[in-house]
């Protein structure tokens, strides 16, 4: 037993050495509530201001067209970063040095959803635009 021991205690070593992690960052920008989900299922034409705040939060931007009837803007942007990392670390154990190799790349997704109201504060029309890059 003490010989298999011996036998199978570097290669042990070697997989608890090698090790690869990778970690995941979200940056949002504009809030948790505002997605293209939220937008197909909660706002229709005819609600009220009160609760397209309820559904989306506050908007971006607040403005008025050309018949002086409010305008909302929903502007969303989030990035997410992933890192993988790579540690060869037995030479550490066995010789006294290591290696590390990695990878980061990062993707934007943006939202826009614009709101337009009438004369009575109701939801007149809506339109949303998504991109990923």
């Amino acid at each position: 037993m003490d010989m298999f021991l011996r036998a199978i205690l570097p290669a042990l070593i070697l997989l608890a050495a090698c090790s690869a992690r990778q970690h995941a960052a979200d940056v949002n920008q504009g809030g948790d509530r505002l997605t293209v989900g939220t937008v197909q299922k909660e706002i229709r034409v005819g609600m009220s201001g009160a609760d397209v705040a309820a559904a989306l939060g506050s908007p971006n931007v607040v403005t008025t067209d050309e018949a002086r009837r409010e305008v909302w803007v929903y502007d969303k942007m989030s990035t997410t970063a992933a890192t993988s990392r790579s540690d060869f670390g037995v030479g550490i154990l066995i010789l006294g040095f290591g290696s590390s190799t990695g990878a980061t790349s990062t993707s934007q997704r943006t939202l826009t959803v614009i709101i337009k109201f009438d004369e009575n504060k109701k939801v007149r029309d809506f339109a949303y635009h998504a991109s990923s890059f």
